[in-house]
């Protein structure tokens, strides 16, 4: 029996292990606003990876968006050297999960196993990767101790809302330096048979349109900028969502609806703030001087950045011309250029051998409609050879009854632990 065969065994044999770390990982709740639980996951994490003998390192991401007292940023990574000198593979995994919502029939922090599959909020986006990528280490080196180069897990805050207080942060302190790593997989639930390069680009903008306070009774005296922002939204349903339609990409982009542009009116909100929920009065009579909108712009590798803040600038003017005492401005949030892998970088051969060989066929090669932390890696670590694979359905993410599939797991862990024994056995 050869050593890959072994490991296939190997990981198999840990199948309740998996089970019961994915559990363990989903009842810790790190809801991501407002950031709870970071270090307590990390504390687990450290715990777990230093018994299997990982050095490991807590860092603070101090001063970084989303970063306080109250809720600070933690990440944990950890490394284990190998017997021989060679190259660093890294699985990068994020520690934080949404909101809840409505609409669950199991309890979302439960990790409740039903039918081959555990269920529980960050079950699928993306504990159940980070527990693959650990078992499949802990595999690898149990079957290769003398594996040369060395391994790195780490569990990293906030990518749901930008990740600037985890891949960010230890990008810019150089954790992610071409010269210390030459290999990163992202465990992000794009489906086991699959390969993402990598991601469209994103630019975040508010919008705020301007008006006049005055007396709810007598309107005619002040300026209402609600009605100045749905002039904005009439203008945009008119001109700008057909001519983003009509624009199309060669990325592998899924689903399909995600190969054309796109713009999501994230928020908006205008007038009075609303008061806390155990409030009982009524609001008072006012005009709203401002209506603030929060849009979420999707665009394409062949699209400039300056085109796509040009449209929404273009939008306004038009809007300018046929309303008196329109007044407006535009503030970004987040800009995010598209990124892609080359189907030639090692990491991705490796990974897609990885796959003809545990699933006996061809890796599909996608690219995500939304962001993830490659865009810190290639963006800031300067580090290309990046891709995101793992286990889970894309279209479960951040939906009630959330779930990974066991068997899509162990599968997933597999090709992780082969493309290790191809890239530093």
């Amino acid at each position: 029996m050869d050593l890959s065969e072994k490991l296939m065994l190997e990981i198999e044999a840990r199948r309740a292990d998996l089970v019961e770390l994915t559990q363990d990982l989903i009842r810790i709740p790190t809801l991501n606003p407002p950031g709870e639980n970071y270090r307590e996951i990390c504390d687990f994490l450290d715990r777990r990876l230093v018994r299997h003998g990982f050095h490991t390192d807590l860092v603070r991401a101090e001063g970084a968006i989303g970063d306080s007292d109250k809720y600070p940023r933690w990440n944990l990574i950890a490394r284990k050297e190998g017997a021989q000198p060679g190259e660093c593979v890294h699985f990068n995994s994020h520690i934080d999960v949404v909101e809840v919502g409505r609409g669950w029939t199991t309890d979302p922090f439960g990790g409740e196993v039903k039918d081959g599959k555990i269920y529980g909020r960050g079950a699928c986006d993306m504990k159940g990767g980070l527990a693959a990528s650990i078992v499949a280490a802990e595999a690898f080196i149990a079957i290769c101790p003398d594996f040369r180069g060395a391994i790195e897990i780490s569990g990293t805050a906030d990518e749901e809302s930008g990740g600037f207080g985890g891949v960010a942060y230890l990008a810019e302190k150089g954790w992610f330096s071409p010269e210390r790593v030459q290999h990163v997989i992202i465990p992000e639930p794009l489906n086991k048979d699959r390969i993402c390069l990598g991601h469209r680009g994103v630019w975040w903008a508010e919008i705020e349109t301007h008006g006049e306070i005055a007396h709810g009774s007598m309107p005619f005296l002040g300026d209402c900028a609600v009605r100045h922002m749905g002039a904005v939204m009439s203008e945009m349903e008119t001109s700008l969502f057909p001519a983003l339609a009509q624009k199309r990409t060669d990325m592998p982009v899924v689903p399909e609806g995600a190969k054309q542009s796109t713009l999501n009116i994230n928020s908006i909100h205008g007038g009075e703030a609303e008061q806390e929920a155990d409030y009982t009065g009524l609001p008072s009579p006012c005009v709203p001087d401002s209506c603030r909108m929060v849009i979420d712009r999707r665009f394409l590798i062949e699209e400039d950045i300056d085109e796509v803040q040009e449209e929404i600038h273009a939008v306004l003017r038009r809007v300018q011309e046929s309303r008196e005492n329109f007044r407006y401005d535009v503030r970004e949030l987040q800009r995010v250029l598209p990124t892609m892998t080359e189907k030639s970088a090692p990491v991705v051969q490796s990974v897609a051998k990885a796959i003809a060989d545990v699933m006996g066929k061809e890796a599909d090669y996608v690219v995500s409609p939304g962001t993830y932390d490659q865009k810190h890696i290639d963006r800031i670590g300067r580090l290309k050879n990046c891709i995101a694979y793992g286990p889970g359905i894309l279209d479960l993410a951040h939906k009630p009854d959330e779930y990974v599939g066991i068997d899509d797991m162990v599968e997933s862990a597999q090709v992780m632990g082969r493309s290790l024994l191809d890239l530093l056995g």
